[in-house]
């Protein structure tokens, strides 16, 4: 078990990244589309930030995240800016507990208000899956809608 603020050491280096998304966000029939990507992450002020930059080539868009720990509170935010929009996107705030993480934040897509769902899972030294969910009705149900698969470079 990592030591607290030190969760995302794991993340460290670099990462062919197979992505699978829903053509639409919100819709559950919507198609999956396959697409690969390459991350560089780094390691912060004694573990308690991560920074990393994703690139997806044959979607000509890159993203960063910045993850920052709260020792207070003992929960990390998490920020994602898109090369797309050129914005920073609200943070998902959140913990580990076991080996999994997950984060939740307020946010819109496609002018809904939605629920936003991280979770970091299957974690070892060269592996890691993340997550991405979307609730539409107060986390009644959620809407896989984003799986990464990492395997480190």
């Amino acid at each position: 078990m990592n030591a607290p603020g030190s969760d995302f050491d794991f993340l460290t280096g670099s990462w062919d990244v197979a992505n699978r998304w829903r053509t639409d966000f919100l819709d559950e029939a919507s198609a999956w589309e396959e697409f690969p990507g390459v991350s560089h992450a780094s390691r912060h002020f004694g573990g308690g930030a991560s920074f990393d930059e994703i690139d997806f080539p044959t979607k000509d868009f890159a993203g960063l995240t910045l993850r920052l720990y709260d020792p207070e509170r003992a929960e990390w935010s998490l920020y994602w800016a898109s090369k797309r929009t050129g914005t920073l996107f609200p943070p998902v705030v959140g913990r580990f507990t076991d080996g999994r993480g997950e984060f939740y934040g307020d946010d819109t897509h496609a002018g809904k208000e939605i629920r936003a769902r991280f979770i970091w899972s299957e974690i070892t030294a060269d592996s890691a899956r993340w997550e991405q969910a979307f609730s539409v009705d107060g986390q009644q149900t959620w809407l896989t809608n984003w799986i990464m698969h990492l395997t480190r470079r």
